[in-house]
């Protein structure tokens, strides 16, 4: 299949569970939640996206027409891949939605070039097989078809969804990420604090905030 991608880089994880962690941010174009043109949002399923993913104009973004083609690009971004004091590689497979096209060959591709790989997803559609490390980002009022994984990240506060409606299900680390309301001017101050205050109340979850934004780096 043709990957159509976004952007790729090398940065470090901002946040979730694996806050601080160096690894290549494939971001690819599309989404089944939402186009991503502004004048679709109010009647988008997940309104409250922060995210680029439309197109295939950003650093490094384009149209890959194999899984070999695709790695090799990413690779070139790892700083010494395959030197033992280089750390192990991970690339981030982020969008938009990025299960609409990471596959198994794409996958066995990057563990072949001694990458680790990581979903960023909506959870609403089932991951393939061979992923390291799942995190799952439910949104609005869309089914929930990925119910297990390592990490289950809730944007805070969702009418539709509350946290303790995730508890139940079967992740490694539940964290809440206060949400971003920026892209209507207005500040975020107050949903920290409620983040914040519902952690302190519900030790199960851990708060996630978004570093790279306060550093000002992708």
């Amino acid at each position: 299949m043709t990957y159509s991608v976004k952007e790729i880089y090398l940065t470090v994880q901002g946040e979730g569970a694996q806050t601080g962690l160096p690894a290549v941010f494939l971001r690819f174009s599309g989404c089944n939640l939402w186009s991503g043109l502004e004048k679709d949002r109010a009647s988008a399923v997940c309104q409250f996206c922060d995210t680029d993913f439309v197109g295939t104009n950003g650093v490094g973004g384009g149209k890959f027409k194999t899984a070999k083609e695709l790695v090799s690009a990413v690779s070139e971004h790892w700083p010494s891949l395959g030197k033992k004091e280089g750390g192990q590689p991970w690339v981030i497979c982020t969008g938009g939605e990025p299960l609409l096209q990471l596959d198994v060959p794409l996958i066995e591709s990057f563990h072949d070039a001694g990458f680790k790989v990581a979903v960023e997803t909506n959870g609403t559609i089932k991951a393939p097989e061979g992923l390291d490390w799942i995190c799952v980002s439910p949104k609005a009022n869309a089914k929930l078809i990925q119910t297990s994984g390592h990490e289950l990240k809730l944007v805070y506060p969702q009418t539709e969804n509350k946290p303790e409606d995730f508890t139940h299900l079967a992740f490694e680390n539940f964290c809440l990420q206060p949400r971003d309301d920026s892209y209507l001017g207005t500040k975020k101050a107050s949903h920290e604090k409620a983040a914040f205050d519902y952690c302190l109340a519900n030790p199960q979850w851990r708060l996630s905030v978004q570093t790279h934004k306060y550093l000002g780096v992708p």
